[in-house]
């Protein structure tokens, strides 16, 4: 099988993160924060070196980390815990679900939203002329997860800084990926999950959080603190961790970034080749159209001329054991500017265990289907 989805959910996980789900499992499976015991201070102590290895690898030292399950929630999180009636928000059309279905509910609340439907890489130098008075929040993914279109998050947080408006980057695609400093980009918030390009297992995302910034809780419940007290605090990351907090993601997730710093130069230059190989390989074959750009980031979207990019997919599944996806990959307002709403695109998502033969295969295979359809 070649595997090609990577950025739905990476599908390699490196030995210690495996090592460590294991230990987790048979070590620290307490609940952490809640209880005064030895057990319980121990998985405690795991999950703060996690936070730490965070605000290391994300250049976050001024900042609060909130673990969630996912990045979706952890976009809700910051969606949902500062945007309030008659504010507005400005996000890109580039924008996965996890972010456009929150901004349509909240328009429902007196809550206005703008769309920049510019290139991503453009997002910046459009933004200025959409912001009004009573602009909130600006959002926008650092990496697209259907072209793989790179945006300019320092330049985006240098115009928010200017106008005193609070900034959220969907890290989604990006988290490790690419060298991220969030301090240096002015980020106010910043949304990863873990199972993606941090390699942990599923079942852990965050949300890091500039110190000073004001949340609204979206979920109520035991925090460990102030208990006596049924009103929700805002203490963070407290405050925002209600319930049991999945503590063996966590730890996976340290793991995964631990590895990452040791190999990252050579993730990163691996990742850039095979992106760059696949760019061009696919260019090549006239019977395709390639939607995304030269200097994309590990994802590749193209539609064969003609022929439905699901029937694409299951044929490249069902034949020649080739992972891809296809559809609109739960971001249908990128789809619009593309015009492929009605169709879908396939979608090619690599990271670096992947190889140049792989995408060679994937390449044979298409000829072959185009071959056979014509």
């Amino acid at each position: 099988m070649i595997y090609f989805d990577n950025a739905a959910t990476s599908l390699y996980k490196p030995a210690q993160v495996k090592r460590a789900v294991i230990e987790a499992m048979n070590k620290f499976t307490a609940n952490p924060g809640r209880s005064g015991h030895v057990k319980s201070m121990e998985v405690a102590e795991k999950i703060f070196e996690t936070r730490e290895s965070i605000k290391d690898f994300f250049g976050a030292d001024n900042y609060e980390i909130i673990f969630t399950k996912n990045c979706t929630e952890a976009l809700n999180i910051a969606i949902m815990g500062v945007l309030k009636s008659g504010d507005h928000v400005i996000a890109s059309c580039y924008e996965h679900n996890s972010i456009l279905r929150p901004l349509e509910y909240l328009k429902t609340k007196g809550i206005e939203v703008s769309i920049i439907f510019s290139d991503l890489c453009d997002f910046a130098t459009n933004l200025e002329k959409e912001i009004k008075e009573n602009t909130k929040l600006v959002i926008c993914t650092m990496v697209s997860n259907v072209t793989g279109e790179v945006s300019n998050v320092d330049e985006i947080g240098k115009i928010c800084k200017k106008h005193n408006i609070l900034y959220l980057i969907d890290g989604a695609q990006s988290s490790g990926h690419m060298i991220i400093n969030l301090t240096k980009s002015d980020a106010d918030m910043y949304a990863f999950a873990g199972h993606k390009g941090l390699l942990s297992i599923t079942g852990v995302g965050g949300l890091i959080v500039k110190k000073g910034i004001k949340l609204k809780p979206i979920l109520y419940g035991g925090t460990g603190t102030e208990s006596e007290n049924l009103i929700q605090p805002c203490s963070l990351p407290e405050g925002f961790e209600a319930g049991t907090i999945p503590s063996v993601p966590i730890i996976s997730l340290k793991a995964g970034i631990d590895y990452i710093n040791k190999n990252f130069s050579n993730i990163v230059e691996k990742e850039e080749n095979l992106t760059k190989y696949l760019y061009n390989s696919l260019k090549k074959l006239k019977f395709l159209t390639v939607h995304s750009k030269e200097n994309s980031k590990n994802v590749i979207c193209f539609n064969m001329n003609n022929v439905d990019s699901m029937y694409v997919a299951d044929l490249l599944n069902e034949k020649y054991q080739i992972c891809v996806r296809a559809g609109l990959h739960c971001a249908p307002l990128i789809h619009k500017k593309l015009k492929t709403i009605d169709t879908g695109a396939v979608r090619v998502s690599i990271d670096f265990n992947n190889g140049f033969v792989e995408i060679d295969m994937l390449v044979d295979a298409l000829k072959t289907i185009y071959s056979a359809l014509s």
